[in-house]
């Protein structure tokens, strides 16, 4: 039985496409036999937004079965797992309370291993080859605790003219993180958002092409309004619309990460 892998997909900058990324990651994996638990570490509830729709998820994140509580008691995670729609495709749910996790974690020991405390007992059964964590926009202790659980981290850029505006905070971030956690591996950049026809995506490419030691999938997401469509009826893009090219483009995206 292989290792479970924990990848989270982070950036500073909102609308980079974290959760929507993360999310069709996760499917994909999941078609290709993969056990795969999806973990929404963001307030905005996006990721959550992506499997079920707005009345489960304020459900979820009113009751004591989110990510917060868990975080909160400092429990095992295992317990706060919820089987989404799919199969071989679980989520541990976010709330809107996560807006105040930085105040839990701040007088805690060691608070920057909690997130990966928690998970521990998930990790070590192995019941999963994949736990994708979605960040928040933020760099904090919060984000730093996603990225001291995660075996590799994955920073979604999308190809805009303010898409690359502050990624050089996000890769100081990686650095002073990597000072306590030496295992942290950058995955790589993925590109969303592209439209080929524009010269941002050229620019994008150039710029991140020049990072010494930064790798840029080969497989990039351009604009597919498949994508706004299939978030409106809370599903990932494959189980939407198998064949559009936004769906064919996660498959790839997953098929590489699989390859890592």
């Amino acid at each position: 039985m292989h290792n479970t892998k924990v990848i989270c997909f982070a950036n500073n900058k909102g609308g980079s496409g974290k959760s929507t990324t993360c999310s069709n990651v996760g499917y994909a994996l999941s078609l290709h036999g993969k056990r795969v638990l999806l973990i929404d570490g963001d307030m905005q509830l996006n990721l959550s937004l992506s499997l079920f729709d707005e009345d489960q998820v304020l459900a979820f994140a009113r009751s004591e079965k989110n990510l917060y509580e868990g975080i909160k008691k400092q429990a095992d995670l295992a317990e706060f797992i919820v089987p989404s729609p799919f199969e071989n495709l679980d989520l541990i749910p976010s709330s809107t309370l996560m807006s105040s996790i930085e105040y839990e974690l701040f007088t805690k020991w060691q608070r920057e291993y909690i997130l990966k405390k928690c998970l521990s007992g998930i990790v070590s059964s192995r019941q999963y080859d994949y736990l994708l964590i979605d960040a928040p926009p933020t760099l904090g202790g919060w984000v730093m605790n996603i990225l001291c659980a995660s075996n590799e981290v994955v920073i979604p850029v999308e190809s805009t003219p303010w898409g690359l505006f502050g990624l050089g905070n996000m890769f100081e971030f990686l650095k002073e993180v990597e000072q306590i956690t030496p295992d942290l591996k950058l995955g790589g950049v993925v590109i969303t958002r592209v439209d080929t026809r524009k010269s941002y995506f050229r620019q994008t490419l150039d710029v991140l092409w020049e990072l010494d030691g930064v790798k840029v999938f080969d497989t990039y997401i351009r604009v597919d309004s498949s994508i706004e469509w299939s978030q409106d009826n809370h599903m990932p893009v494959m189980a939407y619309k198998k064949g559009c090219r936004s769906a064919r483009e996660y498959e790839k995206l997953a098929e590489e990460i699989m390859r890592k």
